[in-house]
């Protein structure tokens, strides 16, 4: 926000330099981003009145003038302007002046005459792009007088960056009660005075709110008799300071109040306002109005509309209608100070694009109190410079006044919270001076009374940090927290986290983050039983619910990749799924439960395209492959991939994930086609997701060291083959079952199937370890548990020795 520090000094003393002014409200909180000196660069510029002017002796289309600039001799100026006459007062740039254009001014002969000087237009003032010829000045100003204090430049303008939560700072008065406290210094407010009279101003306007919630109060003033014009000099210099374009007398005034007080106000043509009276209502289905910036909005029911009897006026709080605005012929004004709700405003604002002076504040939040001071001050200001009538007293409507909220602080828990101790005296003097008043003493406490205009202040926190800023962050001391004696250990599930992290980087895969926000069809393509928990105010349809599962956002990466002609994608995420519980909302217990989930998915060439490598494509055992990375970083042991279904799975390939007790931790397989269809996906999609609670649970993060082996083992292979829809893991068991103690590990390294396997069979080799932790063991030994393993086989599972 852009703040002129010569209107602010009309309310509070200044620090003696504009960086000392800059300084001081950084530290409580306003932070000075820039600062800008508008007559920097017309330094040595001054008024000049032409006191005579002949034509130049050497040249047609020069002039040789005599020019007062307020010294004791006139000085003589060659020009080549022609707009001038004799006694008008220009712009004059003396010797040694450097223009805002780089030219710096030198005495020198023009075809022989010497000038002191150059006469200057607006462009070479760099105020406007005018070169038609000279800027011409008012003729009340005296000659000599700097052209920036004769243009209203002589200012320093501060860029204030005003942080969402504290729109009380968003106003000239707000900022100077800031500076105020900062320095000690007294608050100064206008006291507005106003010379009513004629019929009372409830006679010649009715207003009546039918939304209190969307606006808690609306008041009106009338003042008639208004002559409309331009505004007088210092109130075009103000406005312009802060970036604000001048317009009328009357619209001017709404504008100086808005940056004076922070309250936006907006003028009406009352003889435009159909039946003299004002409605505050919702939009109806399909109404539609013409806002002042000449475009027709079609408008929503959520809309707040400030209306006349007949039709809409103007979009309450955003912008007015264009029906209804001041113009060159209005006579008679409706002052209009209202307050509406933040979030409805910010609602109409985005819902528009429209971002407003007044929305800008209303939709932060502005003082419910200032709703009167503001019309006052604008009544009276209009009544000076437009020449109007006030009529006596105001509509001011308040259904439901709401009383102040009131904050308890706690002076023992001040220095526990800042690390700095301030007295009683001194937390009463800085709440005191900042607005908030005591009402209420008690044994170590005060409760305070919250201003209006500090919408951000609810909590006892909040007073604190306002003792703080004021007393001054550089005056809190540096210091080590006080805390435990020890650090907490990390949880486990931290670190089994952090071990999945980087078994899953290890194989190739990329990590992640999703929204957990998705669209209901993609839940239904992968075939989930359970309603989604559906968002109340989604992004988007495709945002509307809680995901159930962690593959629509991997499945949406690799559609997205796939459009990018990406030839391998391998991702995994971890985060929770949402589900909706019968309990939920009772007392404490959340809405919805949610399961800490891990899931990947492995597409396309295995190794990507290389001259070293063939165009191998990823299959199951790729995901399976980094589901069986993460057990062995976690050390989780007795895993069974056990052949089952599940919706989103493709038959032919999908395995449940089992723990050694039997707990279910998720599936692995491919996509199945149903869904490849539905989400237009490319096939040979492989995929796993498992809960990881459980998992976790299981994992072993402290290693255990068991010795080096002191025998050794003795090697030995078993070719068998089996009914062809046997698994390994049965096969595994029956061997380490058999094999007892003498068998340390049974490793299947070969499967085949077809000749001279009979059909429906298969055969499986395995590497079978022998070793006994007590002696070395002997040929006989081997052999003997040898041949019971094979024996047994053949037996339970209807194998046969390979030939």
């Amino acid at each position: 926000m852009k703040i002129s520090v010569k209107w602010l000094g009309d309310y509070v003393a200044l620090p003696a330099s504009v960086d000392e002014l800059a300084r001081k409200l950084t530290a409580v909180g306003l932070e000075i981003e820039g600062l800008e000196r508008p007559g920097e660069g017309l330094r040595g510029v001054v008024v000049a009145q032409i006191k005579e002017s002949v034509q130049h002796p050497n040249a047609d289309k020069l002039s040789v003038t005599k020019i007062d600039a307020g010294g004791k001799e006139p000085l003589q100026v060659v020009c080549g302007a022609k707009n001038y006459k004799v006694g008008d007062k220009v712009p004059l740039a003396t010797l040694g002046t450097k223009l805002p254009n780089g030219v710096e001014i030198k005495q020198a002969p023009l075809r022989g005459v010497d000038s002191f000087g150059m006469l200057c237009s607006a462009k070479e003032l760099g105020l406007s792009e005018d070169a038609s010829g000279l800027l011409i000045l008012p003729p009340e100003l005296k000659p000599g007088t700097p052209i920036a204090e004769a243009l209203g430049l002589d200012d320093v303008v501060l860029e204030v960056n005003v942080t969402p939560n504290r729109p009380d700072a968003l106003s000239h008065l707000g900022v100077a009660r800031e500076v105020a406290v900062a320095t000690g210094g007294t608050l100064r407010p206008p006291q507005p005075k106003l010379a009513e009279s004629g019929a009372p101003t409830s006679e010649k306007v009715k207003i009546r709110i039918e939304d209190p919630v969307r606006c808690p109060r609306y008041a009106a003033r009338v003042i008639e008799n208004v002559k409309i014009g331009p505004s007088p000099q210092w109130l075009q210099d103000r406005l312009k300071a802060c970036g604000v374009r001048p317009i009328s007398n009357v619209v001017d005034v709404t504008n100086f109040v808005l940056l004076e007080y922070g309250q936006p106000l907006h003028a009406f043509d009352l003889d435009r306002v159909a039946g003299q009276e004002i409605i505050v209502r919702t939009a109806k289905p399909g109404e539609k109005m013409t806002t002042l910036d000449g475009k027709e909005r079609a408008l929503e029911p959520e809309d707040l509309l400030i209306c006349d009897r007949d039709r809409a006026q103007a979009l309450a709080g955003v912008m007015g209608g264009s029906d209804s605005e001041v113009s060159a012929g209005t006579t008679r004004v409706l002052l209009e100070s209202a307050h509406f709700q933040p979030s409805s405003i910010r609602r109409t604002s985005k819902r528009h694009g429209l971002h407003t002076e007044a929305s800008h504040r209303f939709e932060r939040g502005v003082d419910i109190d200032a709703t009167i001071a503001a019309a006052d001050r604008a009544a009276a200001l209009i009544a000076e410079l437009a020449g109007g009538t006030v009529a006596p007293g105001r509509v001011d409507v308040y259904p439901k006044p709401q009383p102040p909220r009131r904050v308890t602080l706690r002076y023992g828990r001040v220095e526990k919270v800042l690390g700095v101790a301030i007295s009683e005296a001194d937390c009463r003097r800085i709440l005191g001076t900042l607005g908030f008043q005591a009402v209420e003493e008690g044994s170590g406490q005060t409760t305070f009374e919250v201003p209006r205009a500090r919408v951000d202040v609810e909590r006892e926190e909040d007073l604190m940090e306002e003792l703080a800023r004021v007393h001054g962050y550089d005056n809190i001391p540096a210091r080590l927290p006080r805390g435990l004696a020890e650090l907490a250990p990390e949880p486990a599930a931290s670190e089994a986290e952090r071990r999945t992290r980087q078994a899953l980087s290890g194989v190739g895969l990329s990590e992640v983050v999703n929204y957990s926000f998705v669209a209901p069809r993609t839940l239904e393509v992968l075939g989930g039983k359970e309603q989604p928990v559906a968002l109340l105010n989604p992004l988007s349809v495709e945002q509307s619910v809680m995901r159930t599962s962690l593959l629509p956002g991997l499945l949406e990466n690799l559609s997205r990749s796939v459009r990018h002609q990406v030839d391998r994608v391998a991702l995994y995420e971890t985060g929770r799924a949402y589900f909706r519980d019968p309990e939920g909302g009772q007392g404490q217990r959340p809405a919805t439960r949610e399961v800490h989930r891990l899931a990947g998915l492995v597409w396309g060439l295995r190794g990507g395209r290389t001259w070293t490598q063939k165009d191998a494509r990823a299959d199951f055992y790729d995901a399976k492959g980094a589901l069986e990375a993460v057990l062995h970083a976690l050390h989780v042991e007795g895993v069974r991939f056990v052949p089952a279904e599940a919706p989103a799975f493709h038959p032919r390939a999908c395995a449940r994930v089992e723990l050694a007790d039997g707990t279910v931790l998720g599936h692995v397989g491919e996509l199945h086609p149903r869904v490849i269809k539905g989400l237009e996906l490319p096939r040979d999609v492989f995929v796993f997701e498992v809960d990881t609670a459980p998992l976790y649970s299981a994992a072993r993060l402290v290693p255990a060291w068991g010795g080096l082996p002191r025998f050794p083992a003795v090697l030995r292979d078993l070719a068998v083959v089996v009914p062809v829809e046997l698994q390994n893991d049965e096969v595994r068991r029956v061997i380490l079952e058999v094999g007892g103690t003498l068998v340390e590990d049974a490793l299947i390294f070969d499967v085949y199937t077809g000749k001279p396997i009979p059909e429906g069979r298969k055969n499986l080799a395995y590497a079978i370890r022998y070793r006994s932790p007590e002696r070395t063991l002997t040929d006989a030994e081997v052999s003997a548990a040898h041949q019971r393993i094979i024996t047994e086989v053949n037996q339970r599972l209807g194998g046969a020795l390979r030939a």
